[in-house]
């Protein structure tokens, strides 16, 4: 197992079509959550493509700051000012687009990669990452899309809050002059420069499309759509059904997700745990469930069914789990068999699209016995082949490895490399 190992290279060589770059991440100290999960999403295209997408939306915004900026009057500069700090601001997704950015442009087709000033800025952000411990892999994961769709929600209702002060600024300053300057106020172009006004709805269109919300080509408006292309690639919806027992009403809550924790069993299949995920609960006893038509507490029959798919499906195996006589988690290396091909079954009637299916593009792998230690590697797919990335090391392997990463078929202490979380994308996104 190596970076630069002869699997790759031979694949180059006899032409295949690969237009594909395969670079190991350097582990600074216990990052292997990081480093897995990263491979994991990079290898998801449409992720991949909408934090390039994003990156380049930000490097042409800067750009045309700095071309302007000096034909700008004092009142336009200070507006000048405002919005490139903003642009300019440091964050995890910035630092996300970055990394990704750097792989895809690379001239070689294979290497090493620091993801230092990703890490440098996640500790900054986190505390709870902001050591030297083996962290969960899925708590990273939701706390990196939880933080870049508000990081893009942040920005346009940023963007939003300046061109109503700019439209404000730019009837203000109609009001005050007399017809001649108003006529060139209009002008589009002003001593060889784009005005203002322009400027900002040159922003608008590049962060609106790389935060994927419109807000349309009016600049007072100030609503913005609370969706992102964060939402758009993996929020699904659930609906969390009640029937009362004792007089048959029935009540349902919605709730969104960006990714589904499932329960696991021993030597089953991931199919066979998502139709367990819905199926339907008795709440009895102490459980009892409130009923608001009989206003009291009554048996009732519960279940979660997704009423939206997601166009990447996230799934996270609920490997660990608190023992309290151990007063630790413990992990559960239970074999689960899961799927290159997978279609849900656990939709409701009116879910659009409910018959979709999915194909696994890639999935975190966890080495070892415990929660807070161990090992994170990830394998993924790229033009038909599979690739497991281990922190700086990169290797090609076949589909009968996989075996390996189903888990054991009894609950042993034997230290094992069961899949932990698995990304599938749908045929029709």
């Amino acid at each position: 197992m190596g970076i630069g190992g002869s699997t790759i290279d031979s694949q180059d060589q006899n032409g295949s079509p690969f237009n594909e770059h395969f670079f190991g991440l350097v582990n600074f100290g216990n990052t292997c959550y990081v480093n897995s999960v990263l491979q994991a999403l990079y290898f998801c295209k449409p992720f991949r493509e909408k934090v390039i997408q994003y990156r380049i939306a930000y490097s042409q915004r800067i750009a045309h700051f700095k071309d302007t900026k000096e034909n700008q009057t004092n009142t336009e500069n200070n507006h000048d000012q405002t919005t490139t700090s903003l642009l300019k601001q440091e964050h995890l997704l910035n630092c996300l687009s970055e990394l990704f950015y750097s792989i895809v442009t690379m001239k070689k087709k294979k290497g090493i990669v620091q993801p230092k000033k990703f890490i440098a800025r996640l500790r900054k952000d986190n505390d709870a990452f902001d050591n030297l411990f083996q962290q969960d892999a899925h708590e990273f994961l939701n706390y990196l899309l939880n933080t870049c769709a508000d990081i893009l929600k942040g920005e346009m209702q940023e963007l939003n809050n300046i061109n109503k002060k700019v439209k404000l600024n730019t009837q203000n300053h109609k009001i005050l002059s007399n017809g001649s300057n108003s006529k060139k106020g209009q002008k589009v172009i002003k001593n060889g420069s784009i005005s203002s006004q322009t400027s900002v709805n040159i922003i608008n269109d590049e962060i609106g499309e790389s935060c994927g919300v419109g807000v349309g080509g009016d600049t007072t408006t100030t609503t913005t759509s609370e969706t992102t292309w964060i939402h758009d690639l993996f929020q699904g919806t659930l609906v969390n059904e009640t029937r009362c027992l004792n007089c048959e009403t029935c009540s349902s809550k919605e709730e969104n997700f960006f990714d589904l924790s499932i329960d696991v069993d021993q030597n089953t299949s991931l199919s066979h745990c998502l139709q367990e995920f819905s199926n339907m609960e008795m709440l009895c006893g102490e459980c009892k469930y409130y009923c608001e038509t009989c206003s009291s507490k009554q048996e009732a029959e519960k279940r979660m069914r997704i009423k939206k798919l997601p166009k990447v499906l996230a799934l996270h195996l609920k490997r660990f789990k608190f023992v309290g006589m151990l007063n630790k988690f413990v992990k559960l290396t239970y074999r689960v068999v899961f799927p290159f091909e997978l279609r849900l079954f656990n939709t409701t009637e009116d879910c659009a699209d409910g018959d979709q299916i999915y194909d696994l593009v890639s999935f975190v792998v966890h080495c070892g016995m415990g929660l807070n230690r161990g090992h994170y590697i990830s394998v993924v797919k790229s033009h038909g082949y599979w690739f497991l990335f281990d922190d700086e090391q990169v290797e090609k392997i076949e589909v009968s490895n996989f075996e390996d990463f189903y888990g054991l078929t009894q609950d042993t202490n034997k230290k094992s490399e069961t899949s932990y979380i698995l990304f599938y994308e749908s045929r029709q996104s």
